[in-house]
């Protein structure tokens, strides 16, 4: 699944499991650095406005790009 899901056509768990195999953990940190890219959080907390249908995918995404 490359594209997001978007809000209106999708459920919570559906983008729930786009970004968990968009963004997953590899337990890992020192090699990964999704953890520093979302500011200490996992993706899941980061995307919690778009997986609960409040924004969508590429404002959230905007958030972290900004810096």
């Amino acid at each position: 699944m490359l594209i997001a899901p978007d809000l209106a056509d999708s459920t919570a768990e559906e983008r729930r499991a786009f970004i968990q195999a968009r963004y997953p953990c590899i337990a890992d940190c020192d090699m990964c650095g999704l953890c520093k890219v979302f500011r200490g959080m996992d993706a899941e907390h980061a995307f919690a406005d778009y997986i609960n249908g409040k924004r969508s995918y590429t404002d959230v995404s905007a958030d972290y790009r900004r810096r």
